[in-house]
């Protein structure tokens, strides 16, 4: 099968890659889509996912979907032709964190587009069945990739312990930035600012549900006026710029909470740790990122990291 290697930065290489049969309990995978994760772009241009560098060479991509064209000896209730939605991350089921369910943060986890574990950006891929979680006829495979990210976005706001009622400001309105508004919107969160430079961005994210769209240089001043100088009731970050978690920090309330969910290049941002303490008591890290609308509670690197609830 041909496979998309990245070999160093900026530079894929089409090559061949060998694959068997299915193993018992697992279904062979033709990859119709993949979403292309911002984790991906940091690997691709910057040779590193936070402080995880690359190895090369390494298949990336970990949104994907497909259809069975190959089943292993035991698999029942699936069938060749079936169309889903695909879990990159495989667990041991065993480990202290697995059997606590919290299998995002398995011991043993291998997590398909890291280092040593070829993503998606390839044609067959074979999986547990567990991995596998079927979509509806109507959906189609431009959409099916979106359960990934959208699995990041619903995560964030469950860590974050959004309420109906709540106030809410999305710093950020790239494709987790968007889908963390539309998941703010379902949770009935009565009103959200989104935090965007990028003017088609604010419009986006206007359209999908948030309240006020701003710039990030008139953030803090027009959130505060917008509550009354309390601020929200959380703030979640789903830029990871040099500045925007201590922008995040600055624009919640006495007793808020604030969600990272993306990813900063640098290991250390500036953060001021006066207000930190003082507004936000407990900063919870929800980063790649991800209880999955998949049953188990696991998703891309951003979330391996992540605080469990």
């Amino acid at each position: 099968m041909r496979a998309a290697e990245l070999i160093y930065p900026l530079t894929f290489r089409l090559t061949d890659m060998p694959i068997e049969d299915p193993e018992p309990g697992e279904v062979q995978v033709r990859i119709d889509a993949v979403g292309v994760c911002g984790s991906d772009l940091h690997a691709y241009s910057e040779g590193a996912v936070g402080s995880t560098p690359n190895v090369y060479p390494m298949v990336l991509g970990h949104e994907p979907a497909g259809r069975i064209v190959k089943t292993g000896v035991g698999v029942t209730g699936l069938a060749v032709g079936d169309r889903g939605a695909l879990e990159p991350a495989l667990y041991c089921y065993h480990c202290e964190f697995c059997l606590s369910g919290h299998h995002n943060v398995c011991a043993n986890i291998r997590f398909l587009s890291n280092p040593h574990y070829p993503g998606f950006f390839r044609e067959l891929v074979n999986l547990p069945v567990v991995n596998f979680r079927p979509i509806p006829a109507g959906m189609s495979f431009d959409e099916a990739p979106l359960a990934e990210p959208l699995a990041i976005a619903l995560h964030s706001i469950r860590l974050a312990s959004i309420h109906a009622g709540e106030t809410v400001a999305v710093i950020g309105a790239g494709p987790i930035g968007l889908l963390t508004i539309a998941a703010l919107r379902a949770a009935k969160a009565t009103r959200i600012w989104a935090v965007e430079p990028l003017a088609h961005r604010r419009e986006l994210a206007r359209g999908i549900g948030a309240d006020v769209v701003i710039e990030p240089g008139e953030a803090v001043e027009e959130i505060l006026s917008g509550t009354g100088q309390r601020g929200v009731d959380c703030a979640i970050d789903c830029a990871a710029g040099e500045h925007t978690t201590g922008q995040a920090i600055q624009v919640t309330r006495n007793a808020g909470r604030v969600a990272l969910t993306g990813i900063h290049s640098s290991p250390f941002v500036p953060m001021d740790g006066s207000a930190m303490r003082q507004t936000v008591p407990v900063a919870r890290l929800v980063a790649q990122l991800v209880a999955q609308l998949f049953p188990n509670c696991t998703s891309c690197p951003e979330f391996q990291a992540g605080v469990p609830n």
